[in-house]
C-alpha cells in the first residue's frame, strides 16, 4: 500500500499547478478556449474541468496526510492528462499547447509519482 508522498514539496507543487490550471479554467484566455475547441471539447462543458481540477487539488492535499489518497489522485491526474493528449493526438492537434501544456503535465504528473512513491 502507498503511504503519504515521501518527499512533499513535488506533490504540493503538482497540487498548486493544478489549482492556479482550475483558476485560469474559470475564465479561460484564448489559448486555452482554442485547445478546448481544437480537440473537440464543448466549450460550454469547460466548467467540468474546473471542477476535476479543484478535487485533484484537493485529493493531493488531504493525501499528504492520508496514506494512498494523494497517490490514488496522482494517478488520476496523469490519467487525467494521458486521456487530453489522446485526444490531441486523435484530433491532430498538436501544436505548441500539446507540447507544452499537455505533455508537460503529463511528464510532471508521472515524475511526481515516480519520485514521491516509487523511488
Amino acid at each position: 500500500m502507498f503511504d503519504v508522498p515521501d518527499p512533499l514539496w513535488p506533490t504540493v507543487l503538482l497540487a498548486a499547478i493544478l489549482l492556479g490550471d482550475a483558476l485560469i479554467s474559470i475564465r479561460p484566455p484564448r489559448f486555452v478556449t482554442d485547445c478546448l475547441d481544437g480537440v473537440g471539447f464543448p466549450l460550454e462543458w469547460g466548467w467540468t474541468l474546473v471542477y476535476i481540477k479543484v478535487l485533484a487539488t484537493a485529493g493531493l492535499l488531504v493525501g499528504l496526510a492520508h496514506p494512498g489518497i494523494a497517490a490514488a489522485t496522482n494517478a488520476a491526474v496523469i490519467g487525467y492528462f494521458l486521456a487530453a493528449a489522446y485526444s490531441h493526438i486523435r484530433a491532430r492537434f498538436l501544436g505548441s499547447v500539446f507540447w507544452f501544456n499537455c505533455l508537460g503535465m503529463l511528464a510532471l504528473s508521472v515524475a511526481v509519482f515516480v519520485g514521491s512513491y516509487l523511488v
